[in-house]
């Protein structure tokens, strides 16, 4: 095998070892999956006392980020609706649009769109919930309906507790949804 030389863990085998250098002498910093660092770029724009921009960000995190990464995160919240922002001069404000839940609950919201077969993934899911989780769901469902649906960019979350649910409840029963009719249901 030519090409990239890998160089040799600490054992003798052929993948470096924690704290090993990445060939050019620097430690290898430890990678942070993308999800962390939206949570992290979110809860820096939270504490911001107004629209921040992404140096203030940047900074804020403590500036191990380059500041590229910093508006590439910034930019796939934006794209996820879970930021606004706003031109200042030549640069952009941000400004959080949604919460760690709210985001949590995009992610969970993309994901099922992106399912050919929803029934099955949503079926599989709440057999898996726990009891508590399941009473909670049952209530905010029937919070929705007796509310009526809630516009397409309304909060995940409400802040409000959900409404007490009687033990021994039955399956609330299946919802029609205008997707059923596409899918001929």
């Amino acid at each position: 095998m030519g090409g990239k030389s890998f160089g040799k863990a600490p054992d003798g085998g052929g993948s470096p070892g924690p704290g090993d250098c990445d060939g050019s002498g620097r430690e290898r910093a430890r990678r942070r999956g993308q999800g962390q660092l939206e949570a992290q770029v979110l809860a820096a724009l939270h504490e911001a006392p107004g629209p921040a921009t992404a140096a203030w960000v940047q900074e804020r995190l403590g500036g191990d980020l380059a500041y590229t990464t910093v508006m590439t995160i910034l930019s796939r919240l934006h794209a996820k609706q879970a930021v606004t922002r706003e031109r200042s001069g030549r640069a952009y404000v941000w400004v959080p649009a949604a919460d760690e839940a709210g985001l949590a609950a995009l992610r969970m919201r993309r994901v099922l769109d992106g399912e050919p077969d929803r029934d099955a993934v949503l079926t599989s899911f709440v057999s898996a919930l726990s009891a508590h989780d399941e009473q909670l769901l049952r209530a905010l469902l029937d919070r929705a309906t007796t509310d009526g649906p809630a516009p397409a960019d309304a909060p995940a979350t409400t802040g409000r507790p959900a409404a007490p649910m009687e033990p021994g409840t039955g399956p609330a029963p299946r919802r029609h949804h205008t997707s059923d009719e596409a899918r001929g249901g």
